[in-house]
C-alpha cells in the first residue's frame, strides 16, 4: 500500500492479518529481528509453546517472509526511484520474537524536466507499483497515479508534436507566397519587355518601307 500522496514522494505499504503491529519500524531492526536470525540464536522457546500457539508463529513466520518478499519486489523494480525502505511493522508472537506484518517502500513520483522523461517514469513506476503478485489497494492506487501521469505526458507530447507543425506549414506558406510574387513581378516584366520590343520593330519597319517609296 502506498501513504503520503500529497507528496510527490509516494511510499509502497503492505499490511497482513496478524496480531496488533508494534510501533516501531525499520529496516535495520528488521534484519536484526527477523525470525531467521531469532532462531539461529536458539530463542524460539518453540518447546514451551502449546499448539495452538505454535500455529500462530507458524502463520507470523509466514507472514514475516510474505511481506519482505513483498517490499523486495517494490524495490527491485523501482530502482533509482526508490527513495526509502523497505521498513516494516511488527507484531510479538507467543514466543517472543518480532514478525513483520506491514512494509514499506518509497518512491518518487515527481515529474521530469520533458513530457518525454515523464512519461518513461511514469511506466516505471506502475511496473514497480504492480510487481507484486499481490499488489495492495495502495500499490493499485499508485499504479492508477501513475497511468495518469503516463496520460499528461502524452497529452503533452502530442500537443508539443501539433504546434511543431503548425509552425513548420506557416512558414511553408510564407515561403510560397513569397516565390509566387516573385515570378509574378518577372512575369510582368517580361510582359512589358516582349511589347516595348514589338513597338519597337513595327516603327523600324514603317521606316524602312517611307525610304524604299522615296527611293
Amino acid at each position: 500500500m502506498i501513504s503520503g500522496i500529497s507528496s510527490p514522494v509516494f511510499s509502497f505499504h503492505r499490511a497482513y492479518p496478524a496480531a496488533k503491529a508494534d510501533a516501531a519500524s525499520a529496516s535495520d531492526e528488521a534484519k536484526a529481528e527477523s525470525p531467521e536470525n531469532a532462531k539461529a540464536a536458539g530463542k524460539s522457546g518453540a518447546a514451551e509453546l502449546s499448539e495452538a500457539e505454535q500455529r500462530q508463529v507458524e502463520e507470523l513466520r509466514q507472514t514475516d517472509k510474505q511481506v519482505r518478499q513483498h517490499e523486495q519486489m517494490h524495490v527491485s523494480a523501482g530502482g533509482d526511484l526508490v527513495t526509502s525502505g523497505p521498513s516494516y511493522s511488527y507484531t510479538t508472537g507467543p514466543d517472543g520474537q518480532r514478525y513483520a506484518v506491514a512494509g514499506e517502500v518509497g518512491i518518487d513520483t515527481s515529474k521530469e524536466d520533458t513530457p518525454e522523461d515523464t512519461l518513461s517514469k511514469a511506466r516505471r513506476i506502475r511496473s514497480a507499483a504492480l510487481a507484486p503478485p499481490d499488489p495492495s489497494g495502495q500499490d493499485r492506487q499508485v499504479a492508477a497515479l501513475a497511468s495518469q501521469m503516463e496520460m499528461q505526458a502524452l497529452q503533452e507530447i502530442a500537443r508539443q508534436r501539433q504546434s511543431a507543425a503548425a509552425e513548420e506549414s506557416a512558414s511553408g506558406g510564407a515561403a510560397g507566397e513569397g516565390a509566387a510574387a516573385e515570378k509574378g513581378d518577372t512575369g510582368g516584366a517580361d510582359a512589358a519587355g516582349s511589347q516595348a520590343y514589338r513597338q519597337m520593330m513595327a516603327g523600324n519597319s514603317g521606316q524602312a518601307n517611307g525610304v524604299s517609296a522615296y527611293a
